[in-house]
């Protein structure tokens, strides 16, 4: 008998290429979740896999404290390309461990331990991070946690400048919450963050593990707040499938970070991958395609599915559903029966994460299998 810890779908994928996914039968999946926005270029680029293999050939892996030339780049690209003073990049494997990172950075840092997180924020699953995660399903199996953290609505200025405090190490937040449901914040509301923690000299962190790499209009998200942070982290887009994250600093924070290490940090095989995927979302404005393609997703969506949900909203191409039933009924009728694949945002939201290529037939495709499916639910 075969064992595994984790919960598989009914669905055995094969290869994919581009927008799209195959089955071991042949049948043909549009991947409107991009796993969770793993692949922003789409599966199979040619940029990736020509990176990865060409460094394959020469040397997989050796650890971080010998410098390797893909690596060198990657520092570099994401220093060139980060908001201004974010020129300290530490490499992991994911946005939880680039999470945890950031915690233990700004609690160094600052010699405070306290971290203010938001109600219906998601950071991950490891310890730290999860301590500063909202749901309670995530960490009671687990607790107790690491202590002193504490939570505020949010997207509420007020309680945020109440919040914090010359005890503050840093608030952490996403700009646009994604398990919590497809929620942007407000400009007032990062800006006041932004204020706040400056005032105390504490840390502010944004958790840019999905809303970075183009995802929503922009290649970090803190570019349209208009906010420019202590600390960014990024995984999920990244490495275009290829397993990595980044927890990116000014050098306040850099240059008191405290001891900390992973042995796989930015292996040559992985930074390779990611230093593709970065150069190709600037050089072809990917970022700027998903502005474009994401408003006339959700103008369509709008449009067509109007009273038979409740809301349509996010930034770029990361766009919730809200809808009047289960969700998770709603994207295995959009799997089986039409070939879209999404994901859940919560209870109640589909989750909208595609590929950062996709074109308007593309958005038509998925906003037609949506309104046929919430159709065949009035019926």
């Amino acid at each position: 008998m075969t064992g595994f810890v984790f919960n598989e779908k009914p669905i055995q994928i094969e290869r994919g290429e581009g927008a799209y996914l195959y089955d071991d039968s042949g049948r043909e999946y549009l991947d409107m979740g991009a796993s969770y926005a793993c692949v922003p270029l789409g599966h199979n680029h040619p940029a990736v896999g020509e990176a990865v293999r060409d460094q394959f050939s020469d040397l997989t892996y050796v650890q971080a404290s010998y410098p390797v030339q893909t690596r060198t780049d990657l520092y570099e690209l994401l220093a060139d390309t980060a908001p201004a003073d974010v020129d300290y990049t530490w490499l992991c494997n994911s946005g939880t461990e680039a999470n945890e990172a950031a915690l233990k950075f700004a609690r160094s840092a600052t010699g405070n331990s306290k971290i203010i997180a938001t109600m219906q924020g998601f950071h991950g699953r490891t310890m730290g991070a999860l301590a500063t995660t909202w749901k309670d399903k995530y960490k009671k199996p687990y607790e107790p946690l690491i202590g002193d953290v504490e939570f505020v609505p949010y997207d509420d200025p007020a309680a945020m400048s109440e919040a914090v405090d010359d005890e503050t190490a840093a608030v952490i937040v996403e700009p646009v919450q994604g398990e919590g449901g497809i929620n942007p914040a407000s400009k007032e509301f990062l800006q006041t963050a932004r204020v706040e923690t400056a005032t105390s000299g504490a840390a502010l962190i944004f958790d840019e593990v999905q809303t970075g790499m183009g995802r929503t209009g922009s290649l970090w998200a803190s570019e349209w707040t208009d906010v420019v942070p202590d600390i960014i982290t990024s995984a999920k887009g990244l490495g275009n499938g290829f397993p990595i994250g980044a927890t990116l600093c000014r050098e306040w924070i850099a240059e008191n970070y405290g001891s900390h290490a992973s042995t796989f940090s930015g292996g040559a095989t992985v930074s390779a991958a990611a230093e593709a995927t970065v150069s190709t979302i600037v050089e072809e404005d990917l970022s700027g395609h998903a502005a474009d393609v994401g408003a006339y997703l959700q103008e369509r969506l709008a449009e067509e599915l109007g009273d038979d949900v409740r809301e349509v909203r996010g930034e770029g191409l990361m766009i919730g559903i809200e809808i009047k039933r289960g969700a998770n009924r709603v994207l295995k009728e959009l799997a089986l029966n039409h070939g879209v694949l999404a994901l859940p945002a919560g209870r109640t939201v589909v989750r909208l994460l595609p590929p950062l290529a996709i074109e308007e037939d593309h958005a038509d495709e998925v906003v037609e299998a949506l309104a046929a499916v919430l159709t065949e639910d009035e019926s």
